[in-house]
This record gives structure tokens, sequence and C-alpha cells, in this order.
């Protein structure tokens, strides 16, 4: 029987990861991300799991990434300076490729900044925020429910493709709370990484270089290999060859690339027929839904869409949208990251406007809508 329940975002992000599997969880409290820690400390000892309060956020992302290279299916959870730490070891992750889930609830920034106001200015740096080129997927809920659902393909992509996978929240989102009916278990897809098929012979990076995965064996299991944040060839060993390094790193990239279509995913409203769209996501999102309703009552062709997949970025379906609309909104509380991707995406097909909002408070329906009524006249 499925059951309704009231939650805010950081517990529904936490049920969607036990849900996956999560049975290890080490992190350092840190706001607004903190009630995340707190509920897999009560939760995941009465499923066997293992909890564990590290002395920082450099350690908390290491720990994930050695309980995952067990078997176990590994998160952390973060904002703003925490998730400045774990950059490194994000990296490392990437290039050892070990499945880890980072859930970060955004704040303003940078430095401590407001620990308790709700931003969005971790967009590029959940990209690009560790160094060299490198494989991720960032997923952004935009309501409650989501963060559910979000986390349960965080966990799925990252086994799947044995990368990290960044859930990207805000304090809004973390701290909501919404009724939110939970599936049955039983309903739910729970993706589990491969498995060597044969003791002998076994190399830890063997794939098909157009994007393949190899098998991840666990430690302990009885294989040999070795895991390095040099570049290494499919036996795990360090390689200065630049034909291996060449290889390599274009299969972490395809291998992203292949699974975009399974990967990307996004809401729209009203976009058949709008003249002007309203790009937004996370929280910014729910603002602006409310005010391309109204602008809808009050005859303006407004439309919505907003991405759950911020990196890899649905530019196919907002490039087909940029082609019919006469101008694009992107309200978001920073100076414009996300619009950075829009604009290269819809090229010179829409002219995009930035609203930016930058003082650590929520956008007003009515400051969407009057964006919206500015550019339609």
């Amino acid at each position: 029987m499925t059951q309704a329940k009231l939650m805010q975002g950081n517990e529904a992000c936490t049920l969607g990861a036990l849900a996956a599997g999560l049975d290890f969880y080490a992190g350092y409290p840190i706001t607004p991300s903190t009630e995340i820690a707190e509920l897999c400390a009560e939760e995941l000892p009465k499923v066997g799991g293992k909890f564990i309060q590290m002395e920082d956020e450099i350690g908390s992302i290491a720990a994930i990434i050695g309980a995952s290279l067990t078997g176990r299916k590994a998160m952390t959870a973060t904002s703003g300076p925490g998730f400045s730490l774990m950059q490194e070891n994000i990296g490392y992750a990437g290039i050892a490729e070990v499945p880890v889930v980072i859930i970060d609830v955004q704040r303003v920034g940078p430095s401590t900044g407001q620990p308790t106001s709700p931003a969005q200015g971790d967009v590029m740096q959940a990209r690009w925020g560790t160094h060299g080129d490198h494989p991720v997927v960032v997923l952004a809920p935009g309501n409650v429910k989501e963060c559910f659902e979000l986390t349960v393909k965080a966990f799925n992509i990252a086994e799947e493709y044995r990368l990290p996978v960044v859930v990207l929240t805000d304090e809004v989102i973390g701290h909501m709370r919404e009724k939110v009916v939970l599936p049955e278990l039983s309903e739910l897809k729970v993706s589990n990484r491969v498995q060597p098929q044969a003791p002998g012979g076994y190399k830890p990076y063997e794939a098909d270089l157009d994007g393949g995965v190899p098998p991840m064996a666990r430690f302990g299991q009885g294989y040999r290999y070795h895991v390095t944040g040099l570049f290494h060839d499919e036996t795990g060993f360090p390689s200065n060859k630049g034909d291996v390094t060449d290889r390599f790193l274009r299969r972490l990239q395809r291998k992203v690339e292949k699974a975009e279509p399974a990967i990307r995913d996004y809401f729209t409203e009203s976009t058949d027929d709008c003249d002007t769209l309203v790009v937004a996501f996370g929280s910014s999102a729910m603002s602006s839904l409310s005010a391309v309703r109204q602008a809808r009552a009050a005859g303006i062709k407004a439309g919505l869409f907003r991405p759950k997949t911020i990196w890899p970025f649905p530019e196919e379906a907002l490039r087909e949208l940029a082609m019919r609309v006469k101008r694009i909104i992107v309200p978001e509380m920073n100076l414009g990251q996300l619009a950075l991707e829009i604009e290269r995406v819809s090229g010179c097909k829409a002219p995009v406007t930035r609203v930016s909002k930058v003082n650590g408070e929520l956008f007003k329906p009515e400051e969407i809508l009057a964006a919206i009524r500015g550019d339609a006249k």
C-alpha cells in the first residue's frame, strides 16, 4: 500500500537514498543539509547500514569513496563550503570510476555566506568544480516528491555508469514540507553495479572504448586490482602513454554521452504555443510556475521549462523550444550561471533575459510575472 506522508525535502532525499539501497553514510553537519545526516544516523542502523560523522567534508567524501570500493552504496550530504572541500575527491571518484552520491543543499555564498538562506550559486561548481575533463551527472529536484525520486535515480545512475552523481537542491527545497505519496519499494527500479563473472584475468578498467562501463569487483571479493587517481590502463596501474590517456578520458566522457537519453529529464507547462518561455530550476521554478499560470490567466502566452537534469543539460528539447518562442526569461538565485548554458543552447534563436536574485530570499511569483509582462509588451 502506498503511504502519504508530510515531509521536508531533506527527509525525502534520505528516504529515497534508503529505498535505493544506501547502506553507508559519512558526513559533517552543515546547514541547511544537516537533517539528512540526522535521519541517516537514525535509520541506517535499523537496516544494517553504517553512519559515521567525519572530522570534515574532505574526510566525508574520502570515506564514501572507500566504502563504495568495498561494495557499499554510499552517500554524503553538504552545502556551500563543504561542497567546495569535496571537489578534489569528486575528481578522484570520476577518474577511478567509483559510484557515489553527493547531495548539495545550496545556500548563499561564497565562503560562509548566509548559512540559512537559499541560493543557486553551485550550478557551475557542480559541473566544473574539480579540475580537468571529467564525467558528472547533476540532478535538480523541483519539489519534495522529486527529492525522493531523483535521489533514487542518482543512485541508479551512479551504479550503472560508475561515476559521482550530485543531487542539487537548495535551502527552500530542503526545508519545505509537502504531502508526498511514496511508492511501494517493490515498484521502484533499483540498479546495482555489474559484477565480474570470472575470477581469473580480471581487468578492472577493461571496457568497450565507445563509452563502455567496466564491471566492478568489491574489495575483499577475491579479485586483485589497483585503484589510483593517476591515468591508468585497463589493469588499473598508472600509465603515462598518450594513447592510453586519450582513450581512457574519451571513454569516461562517452559513457555519459551515450547515456544522455536515459539520464536527461525535464518538466514543461504551456510550452505548445508560448511566446515567452521561462526557464528555471529548483525552488525558483516553483515561483516561475505560479507566474506562468498568472500570465496565462491574463492572456499572455507564457510557458515553463524546468530541467530536472542540470548536467547533462537537456539542450535538444530547449533548442527546439528556442526556435519557436520570441524570448526566454531565466530567473535564478545567482548572477546568471544557468543563463550561460541557456544562452549557449539557444544561440541567436531567442533573446535571453536574466532575472537574478542574490539577497538570500526566494523569488516571489510577482517578481517573475513582472519580467514576463515587461518582455511581453
